[in-house]
């Protein structure tokens, strides 16, 4: 059954797998199928008989072909391979292999652990047929080792790797990306950093013999986490500016992801830092504010891909993790779901040209708010975008909306006030308005046997212009609500936050935008978006979503999927406070609450309209 919002995973094409599915990467082939690579096993992660298979798709990923091992399930562990075409049509798989078949590793705190599928040997295969068979001969790639890999409890006998990160081509080199591992113990990987191989013979050598490798960057050390950003950083995603500067993000457990930029082809790197939505001394930023934002994810893949028209876009998680103060300890790998997007654009700056990142849009998620997707692959081709993702049991291709991406990608010049969906618009002060109904969340579905509830998955924004003469909590500034609770008030809350209240009759859902960022006798704007897809609730103020800053891991809250609407009374009273209200039916998406944002500064003398 087809899902109304195109957003929602189950709408997306399945990739075939055993049981476990892991990192759906694809190129293109020269006859113009999509080959995609995975990890499967009949089992779970991590157990005996994971191994790698490839298949082809002609009809952008809507079916496909019969599998191909690359690695057989009764061979040693063979996981976690990503792809690369030559020019002249080769087909690479680079990927890591249990080739003397391990049983079991010693952790750094003298523990044991049985599953082996990062470690050993980083070969490759190759197929000169798109992928419709492999070579039968298995390439060692020679890693340098680092300082990690000798101090690692096996002296460096034994080393610890793998890899997610999609191969760059960059003028007439490759490079590679490894993530080392130091330590194995709390969380599995204890301790990790990023580490690349370069080849300047990979894409004309023909005899894989001879093909020759360079690990980067240059000394002892990878890519490491910030200072105080604990000793995690892996997962690194590699792309190029059009200068050639190499940018590298990637995660670490400090609740943020880090980055480095390299000037000189991957010797040497910037120094690690958390990655900010603006980069100092940028122009062009929208806020100023933006140069000291730090993005915010957890322990997850995110991953940067240059697109076609010379923006990037962004997968990530918008938050900050779930670390737990009383112990110091971490949940690892938690709320994958939903995954975000934002674009990214180059900047000049003192240090040069950097990346500057637009405010987040959802992509994609799933009801259930365990479920985790993660390790996707962006392919565009004739100007549509698509991405792939897993949940480690079902891998997918999507085709992300283009409404979505021109947003995204237009969020700096947006000065267009969104009319779509608009059922109401108000300039302030007024004391009441006629109140126009809400799409509901919920209906009853009488084309079900037992007249069921049908989620017709609808929103609402509100979308305000105002100034609080003080920040007292507790102030209406929109109040629907009928005598018995039903309906919506819009208030202030504490430390000078504004809170959204939603009622039913039956249940009350709340959630509060972020601390500190109203303060009075100023002009602000402010959209609340209640999104009836994901049931999630966000707060754009002066054209930022929150994030949840420095005051908690999350921004934005999820609301009851059991909500049956948020219409109260006929009449709506506004606060003195309201310079200006429009009221939409539908859910705005963050790029048009920047763009109405923008729209009102730029005309203040319309009533910021």
């Amino acid at each position: 059954m087809t899902i109304p919002d195109p957003r929602h995973i189950g709408n997306g094409c399945e990739i075939p797998t055993e049981r476990y599915a892991d990192q759906p990467y694809i190129v293109r082939t020269d006859d113009g199928a999509w080959l995609c690579v995975l990890t499967t096993s009949g089992s779970v992660e991590g157990a005996s008989g994971q191994h790698i298979i490839s298949m082809r798709s002609t009809d952008r990923g809507t079916t496909w072909s019969a599998p191909v091992d690359v690695e057989p399930a009764d061979g040693p562990e063979a996981s976690y391979a990503v792809l690369l075409k030559t020019p002249y049509g080769r087909i690479y798989a680079f990927y890591t292999h249990n080739t003397d078949r391990v049983a079991a590793v010693k952790t750094e705190d003298g523990g044991v652990f049985t599953r082996v599928d990062s470690l050993g040997h980083y070969v490759f295969k190759y197929s000169d047929d798109g992928g419709r068979s492999w070579s039968a001969e298995r390439y060692d790639v020679p890693v340098r080792a680092f300082a990690c890999d000798r101090e690692n409890v096996y002296g460096g006998a034994l080393r610890f790797f793998w890899n997610v990160g999609r191969p760059l081509i960059l003028g007439d080199a490759v490079y590679l990306v490894l993530h080392k591992v130091g330590a194995m113990g709390a969380g599995f990987f204890a301790q990790s950093e990023g580490a690349f191989m370069r080849s300047d013979n990979l894409l004309t050598e023909r005899d894989p013999a001879r093909i020759r490798f360079a690990t980067l960057p240059d000394g002892e050390i990878g890519l490491r986490a910030p200072a105080g950003g604990f000793r995690v950083a892996e997962e690194q995603s590699l792309s190029a500016l059009s200068d050639g500067t190499l940018f590298c993000v990637y995660r670490t457990i400090a609740g943020w992801p880090a980055c480095a930029y390299s000037r000189d082809g991957g010797h040497t790197w910037t120094e690690p830092a958390f990655l900010t939505y603006a980069p100092a001394g940028g122009r062009g930023d929208h806020d100023v504010a933006a140069s000291l934002r730090r993005v915010k994810h957890p322990r997850a893949a995110n991953f940067a891909w240059r697109c076609p028209n010379g923006m990037f876009l962004y997968w990530f998680h918008n938050h900050g993790g779930a670390f737990i103060q009383a112990n110091h300890d971490w949940l690892p790998y938690e709320d994958r779901n939903p995954a975000w997007l934002m674009a990214g654009r180059e900047v000049e700056t003192p240090a040069g040209r950097m990346l500057a990142w637009s405010q987040p849009e959802i992509l994609l998620y799933d009801d259930d708010p365990y479920v985790r997707m993660s390790y996707p692959d962006l392919v565009v081709e004739d100007d549509r975008y698509y991405l792939t993702e897993t949940q480690k049991h079902t891998a997918r291709v999507h085709a992300i909306a283009p409404a979505l991406l021109d947003g995204l990608f237009g969020q700096w010049e947006n000065r267009t006030v969104a009319r779509e969906g608009l059922l109401l618009e108000v300039d302030g002060p007024a004391d009441t308005a006629p109140m126009p109904a809400l799409p509901r969340f919920l209906e009853r579905d009488y084309a079900s046997p037992t007249h069921g509830a049908r989620d017709v998955r609808a929103g609402f924004s509100l979308d305000l212009w105002l100034e609080l003469p003080a920040l007292a909590p507790g102030q209406a500034l929109l109040d629907t609500r009928a005598p018995w609770g039903q309906g919506l008030c819009l208030r202030t809350a504490e430390a000078g936050a504004a809170e959204l209240l939603l009622n039913d009759g039956r249940q009350e859902c709340r959630w509060a935008g972020d601390p500190g960022l109203l303060t009075a006798g100023a002009r602000h704007h402010l959209v609340v978006t209640v999104d009836g897809g994901p049931k999630i609730i966000t707060v754009v103020i002066d054209g930022l979503l929150n994030d949840g800053g420095a005051a908690r891991q999350f921004g934005w809250g999820r609301f009851s999927p059991t909500l049956r609407e948020a219409n109260g009374g006929d009449t709506l009273h506004l606060a003195p406070a309201v310079r200006h209200l429009r009221v939409y039916g539908r859910a705005l998406r963050t790029s048009e609450a920047v763009g109405n944002w923008r729209a009102g500064l730029s005309s203040p003398e319309d009533g910021d309209r």
